[in-house]
């Protein structure tokens, strides 16, 4: 929020970020309890932008749906790995532009922390008795958009 003295009112604002564009870094963070291997899984995200800038096309709204990730896990108890896929579930709504577009889809922002799904391939299990599962078919986490652009904003 930023005040005007001249009209002396407040007006929400929305600041500028940093556009991601093809190949810019996708970065998994804490997924419930899970041990995740490798600690912090990290892949790239491909653009389908129109809009090209320096030769990068920008990523646009859903192609977050196409990041995923296969990595394996532990959970307490269950201590001998098993493996699942990390995908960004939602992207935060400071992620997507409110003005800019290319393509007349909205373009993807740095922001902050975005919604991320382990989706269990094959489950954790327990040590003894042998071959007990782990239950949970889904955890829920967080990740991070890490651009390698560090000028190019956006709104």
């Amino acid at each position: 929020m930023i005040y005007n003295e001249e009209n002396d009112e407040y007006k929400y604002t929305r600041i500028m970020d940093v556009i991601i564009m093809n190949d810019d870094t996708v970065e998994f963070s804490k997924v419930g309890l899970l041990t995740l291997i490798p600690p912090i899984p990290k892949t790239t995200i491909k653009a389908s932008g129109k809009t090209t800038i320096n030769g990068k096309k920008v990523c646009v709204q859903g192609d977050e749906k196409k990041v995923e990730i296969t990595c394996q896990y532990t959970v307490p108890p269950f201590s001998t790995p098993g493996s699942g896929t990390l995908k960004i579930m939602n992207l935060a709504p400071n992620q997507l532009t409110r003005k800019a577009t290319s393509g007349n889809k909205k373009i993807i922002l740095k922001g902050k922390l975005f919604i991320a799904l382990f989706e269990v391939d094959s489950p954790a299990t327990l040590p003894s008795p042998p071959n007990t599962p782990d239950p949970v078919p889904m955890y829920v986490g967080t990740g991070k958009l890490i651009p390698g652009n560090k000028k190019i904003k956006a709104t």
